[in-house]
């Protein structure tokens, strides 16, 4: 999708078209920021599985970026001895994330260039609608053979929950509007990162099943993680009443459990 979005955008003069709702994907950080606790385990688990690849270079990082790392990465940046900078679209969420706070009015974040030794950018980039523009500008901040740090959900997360949703939306009302997000596909992340610019373009993924003993815990924790839903053309009605019970009925089962999957691409380069 966001290879499509490239091409069409060279056609239009850089004109992205629209996907995401950016005012509702701030106040969906802001409330979450009091509420991250619902999903702390997780979030944590998964920013450990991201900063474990920093153990994969000897190199020593002094000045760092957090960008949107929700209270899990700039403590354990500076556990390590690095000077955090804690960016968000959220000013609630950028307050509490750990480093010095740093609030980003909009798609132009107004980053310094070449101020970073590293930047961590920590499921924060799947709700912008450039994410090649989002991707030059982090390696713009990023300082002479500095490195650029990513994890985000690519094609194939939340599947079960996507078409259990779908199926159930249309026995309820008759048709279907989008209630998950569309992520970019694996395969396109190590191209974004060679045309914004890195050196050494790596994304690989890791496949995790998510288990759920009571399902709407599910729904929970994406609330609580400011992962509610933010596409530009979702359905502004109420939901039917019976439409998210019988979609999580049919989530799959694995040990008893109610499983989704998500894929979760860890994305590395290097500024030259």
């Amino acid at each position: 999708m966001w290879q499509q979005q490239i091409q069409r955008a060279a056609q239009k003069g850089f004109h992205l078209e629209r996907i995401f709702d950016f005012s509702a994907m701030r106040q969906h950080r802001e409330r979450a920021a009091g509420r991250l606790a619902g999903a702390g385990v997780l979030l944590q688990e998964l920013g450990e599985r991201l900063l474990d690849r920093l153990d994969d270079t000897d190199r020593k990082f002094g000045a760092a970026l957090d960008f949107g790392g929700r209270g899990v990465i700039a403590p354990a940046l500076a556990a390590r001895g690095m000077a955090v900078a804690s960016a968000d679209f959220s000013p609630n969420m950028a307050a509490i994330a750990g480093g010095t706070p740093l609030v980003l009015a909009g798609e132009d974040f107004g980053l310094k260039a070449q101020t970073y030794d590293l930047v961590v950018a920590h499921f924060s980039l799947h709700w912008l609608d450039d994410l090649p523009g989002a991707l030059i500008q982090l390696r713009r901040a990023l300082k002479p053979e500095g490195l650029f740090l990513a994890s985000m959900p690519v094609l194939g997360t939340l599947a079960e929950l996507r078409t259990a949703l779908l199926e159930a939306e249309e026995i309820c009302t008759g048709g279907v509007s989008p209630r998950i997000s569309p992520f970019p596909d694996l395969r396109d992340c190590a191209g974004l990162l060679q045309r914004a610019g890195f050196a050494l373009p790596v994304a690989d993924a890791d496949e995790i099943a998510l288990l759920y003993a009571d399902p709407f815990t599910l729904l929970q924790d994406l609330r609580d993680a400011g992962e509610t839903n933010a596409v530009l053309a979702r359905s502004k009605k109420f939901a039917p009443q019976n439409m998210f019970p019988m979609a999580l009925a049919g989530l799959p089962e694995q040990d008893g459990r109610r499983r989704v999957t998500l894929r979760m691409a860890v994305l590395t380069g290097w500024a030259s």
